[in-house]
């Protein structure tokens, strides 16, 4: 075997060695979608998709894209820079990337990242606004969580569900002011240590750390933050809304503060768990333990899971034929 072929060899290797904890946390995911349809029902959850049908997909679908722009506007809102319409494009490719492509989260942000970059966006500012961008989303988010866990309070104030959601509001909390905190600070540390390093690389990617916290610094002394944040827990009310009208085609006649309640604790335990693809397994589980808390059905509960991963896919799938198109013509 020749070095090149060794070389390939081991590449591929290590590559599938890093995706492997992707495939079994989606290959578990999918295990555990399948059980729960068939434990509480295949019937149910056929019926409840049946009565949505592809007019209930298409309404859906083109309600999600108001929670989507509001989503790109708070990005465009940190610097103000560049075109809107980008910012916006950008975020159905962090979120296609995110739920459509076996890929994380934090994959979906990377995708979100070159595509502004490709739009003209340096990229050290491409990078501190996405960073900036989920933890003020992650913020907004806390926030509503905590007005879910309320209406919880009141809802259902014997509900076992409420000490560990307010032992994860707390958590989150702390996580969010440490996130913030980080990103402020004024320390030059990346920019010094560059300066010092004898590597041109190590020394290069210093100092391209030390322009990403540069860029952060600038964007939290700005008051457009509280913008972005206001702009990112409207959508927050709005994907409520749009899990409400879902029900409602479905046939589930449940007011719209339960389905707030019910939105923002399967949105909180979707994002504990951020580094498994498409949230797969755990938005449907999370969907049937809180449903049954708050008076829903499961097979309904199942059908409202499934027809958002059919959203995903009807939003999704274009936005990514798009890209890879773009990407190819670019090379």
């Amino acid at each position: 075997m020749s070095a090149a072929e060794q070389t390939t060899e081991v590449g591929i290797r290590r590559s599938w060695r890093a995706r492997a904890p992707a495939i079994a946390w989606l290959a578990g995911g999918l295990a555990l979608t399948v059980w729960l349809i068939v434990h509480f029902g295949a019937p149910a959850v056929a019926e409840a998709l049946r009565r949505a049908g592809w007019t209930g997909l298409v309404a859906i679908s083109a309600f999600h894209l108001i929670a989507t722009t509001l989503m790109g506007l708070a990005w465009w809102r940190l610097r103000g820079m560049g075109r809107r319409w980008v910012f916006v494009w950008s975020r159905l490719l962090r979120d296609a990337g995110s739920e459509v492509l076996p890929l994380s989260q934090i994959g979906g942000s990377l995708l979100g990242a070159r595509s502004i970059v490709l739009h003209g966006i340096g990229s050290a500012l491409a990078a501190a606004s996405v960073v900036a961008d989920i933890t003020l989303e992650f913020c907004s988010q806390i926030v509503f969580v905590t007005l879910g866990a309320a209406l919880l309070l009141w809802l259902a104030p014997d509900s076992e569900l409420a000490k560990p959601v307010l032992i994860g509001l707390a958590m989150a909390l702390a996580a969010a002011a440490a996130m913030v905190s980080l990103q402020r600070r004024e320390s030059d540390f990346f920019a010094r240590a560059g300066r010092r390093v004898a590597s041109a690389a190590i020394g290069a990617a210093l100092a391209g750390a030390a322009a990403v916290q540069a860029e952060l610094r600038e964007i939290y002394r700005s008051p457009r933050v509280w913008t972005s944040f206001v702009l990112h827990f409207l959508a927050w009310i709005v994907t409520a809304a749009e899990a409400w009208l879902a029900l409602r085609i479905m046939g589930a006649d449940l007011d719209f503060t339960v389905v707030l309640t019910l939105e923002s604790l399967v949105y909180a335990m979707r994002a504990m768990a951020f580094l498994v693809p498409n949230a797969i397994g755990v938005q449907e589980g999370a969907y049937v333990i809180l449903g049954a808390a708050l008076g829903l059905p499961p097979g309904l509960a199942l059908g409202l899971s499934l027809l958002k991963r059919g959203r995903d896919l009807l939003l999704g799938i274009p936005v990514l034929l798009t890209w890879q198109f773009l990407e190819t013509k670019r090379r």
